[in-house]
């Protein structure tokens, strides 16, 4: 990449206002400011510009100037990521490319259980739009009243009901992008079987921005369920739960759609920083299993299916424990519980994050290796293991010892990280399993992905991109 001067830049800005009009070129710093620090405010970078283009053609529009004067191009959704990777670095030459203009519903089709939706939209929205015509789209994450469905396909996002329906890879069926030379691709296909060659959609999912803009896409809808049941089950450790997860599913098969692990001081957190939040057992116990239902037939045959295996789950002693809601209102607040304990460590202190995936029947082993390893390293320090087991992802974060700073306690950021991922590794796993490498992750993929892997990624970064102008410093 050339180096930039200021008659470039300017050159370079006067057709970005040309193309999108003045007040969608932003260079002012206040301007800026909202689009240029990461959502857990960890880091600020710097930008040329943030453009806020509102169409396809603006997109490709913009993406030829940058490809024209070799501008940086950091694309970004609702800014949500947790790993760094809709922000631009340090150096100011980059433009952030906003794609929340873009956020109309192309099309619903419900016969065909598609929508056709701008990569802007929100994922909220796209959830609303599916129930009103009588669908359900399924992804949810904590995120979405904020997230974008570009966002959620850069990163290949998961949240809560991977377990019935798959991440958000197996949730699309097309795409739309703009590529890094301003040409516009349409992929937007709504086929369930196309074997035409290499998937050009699978390139671009998960690829974080950085071989091209995810402009549109068409999202698979489920028919709604006709019932949802939640519980909380109680047990002593984490090798009840997968013996829980097993029973379950041969119990419930593909009506079982949740569930999540949370450990008991995940549960101790929540309750200290958010104490009006229920309290469902008098008496704490060392793991938690929030579980969910949902039945195609109706509120009593899936009330009438949970009971039973809860039953058969106490029969076996896999649980101590178990709450069944009863009400809407009641399987909300349990929700929160899980929901919460990410808001719960932020208002607590500063913590280590690890967003991994492990083979689910090494999840428990993973646990009680690690753990120990942790505490003999870090004498005291706090962790906050908490995920969704049923498809083997694990947040597994680390929270100083009492007592100990902020400021002292990341000081050890890369030792505590090398050994939580020194054991994924040893134990088959994946170092992100659904926020993504970004920046903040790229030096661990090179330690851990083979020098093969990084080879071919580099191959395809480099006939996709060959200026290197799509989110550099990224993944790779």
């Amino acid at each position: 990449m050339i180096e930039q001067t200021m008659t470039d830049q300017a050159d370079f800005l006067a057709a970005c206002r040309d193309l999108l009009g003045d007040t969608y070129v932003l260079t002012l710093d206040a301007d800026m400011a909202p689009f240029l620090t990461d959502w857990r405010d960890r880091f600020t970078g710097k930008a040329l510009a943030v453009l806020r283009p509102a169409t396809v053609d603006e997109v490709a529009g913009a993406l030829r100037a940058c490809a024209q004067w070799q501008i940086p191009v950091v694309p970004q959704g609702g800014n949500t990521g947790l790993v760094l990777g809709s922000i631009p670095d340090a150096a100011g030459t980059a433009i952030v490319l906003s794609l929340a203009r873009l956020n109309s519903i192309r099309a619903l089709d419900p016969v065909n259980r598609t929508i056709t939706v701008d990569a802007g939209c929100i994922l909220q929205t796209i959830q609303e739009a599916a129930a009103a015509a009588g669908c359900l789209f399924p992804l949810s994450l904590a995120a979405e009243g904020s997230c974008t469905i570009g966002g959620n396909l850069a990163t290949n996002a998961g949240g809560t009901a991977v377990l019935r329906y798959g991440n958000t890879r197996e949730l699309c069926l097309g795409l739309e992008v703009v590529t890094p030379q301003g040409e516009i691709w349409s992929g937007l296909r709504g086929l369930r079987k196309d074997n035409t060659g290499y998937d050009l959609r699978d390139l671009y999912i998960g690829a974080e921005g950085t071989l091209g803009v995810i402009t549109g896409a068409v999202m698979k809808l489920y028919p709604q369920p006709k019932a949802c049941i939640t519980a909380l089950a109680a047990m002593p450790s984490p090798a009840h739960a997968l013996r829980l997860l097993s029973l379950m599913q041969d119990h419930c098969g593909a009506s079982l759609t949740g569930f999540e692990l949370m450990s008991q001081y995940c549960l101790q957190l929540v309750a200290q920083q958010f104490p009006q939040l229920p309290r469902p057992f008098a008496e704490p116990h060392g793991q938690y299993v929030l579980l969910e239902l949902s039945s195609s037939q109706s509120e009593a045959h899936a009330v009438e299916l949970l009971e039973a295996s809860i039953g058969a789950a106490l029969e076996d002693e896999l649980i101590d424990d178990a709450v069944v809601a009863s009400s809407v209102a009641q399987s909300e607040g349990l929700w929160q519980l899980r929901e919460h304990i990410p808001l719960a460590q932020a208002q607590a202190g500063k913590n280590i994050k690890h967003d991994i995936s492990l083979p689910i029947s090494r999840i428990a082993d993973f646990i009680a290796v690690t753990d120990v390893a942790l505490e003999s390293a870090f004498a005291g320090c706090q962790l906050v293991c908490f995920g969704h087991l049923g498809d083997g992802n694990l947040h597994y974060n680390v929270a100083p010892p009492p007592g100990m700073t902020d400021r002292d306690f990341l000081a050890n950021q890369d030792a505590i990280n090398r050994i939580v991922h020194d054991q994924v590794h040893a134990f088959g796993g994946s170092i992100s399993a659904e926020h993504g490498i970004g920046a903040l992750k790229k030096d661990d993929l090179a330690h851990y992905k083979s020098p093969l892997e990084l080879q071919l990624m580099r191959a395809v970064k480099q006939a996709l991109d060959p200026q290197n102008i799509m989110n550099p410093g990224k993944i790779l």
